[in-house]
């Protein structure tokens, strides 16, 4: 899966619209294969993009847990104590 599709679901606080936006967009552009698609297919792509941000939306709004939610800052830092660990 693309690196740049993050966890969305249980985040104090809640996932805006525009990062489900653009874990759609990030989706639809590694399952095309193109960043930006020809003229021909950009009714497509952008529709494709619409319909997943739609389900995201959706499924992120009605999971469910019984965990706390997770902070933001806190995930970052993880995420960046890992990369420096694997990375150097």
């Amino acid at each position: 899966m693309c690196r740049n599709i993050r966890p969305l679901f249980n985040f104090e606080p809640p996932a805006t619209d525009e990062e489900v936006a653009a874990a759609a967009l990030q989706y639809v552009r590694k399952i095309s294969g193109t960043r930006k698609p020809s003229a021909g297919n950009l009714r497509a792509f952008d529709a494709a993009v619409a319909a997943i941000a739609k389900a995201t939306r959706e499924l992120v709004d009605t999971l469910e847990t019984t965990q706390p939610p997770r902070n933001r800052d806190i995930e970052a830092a993880k995420a960046r104590a890992r990369n420096a660990e694997r990375f150097g």
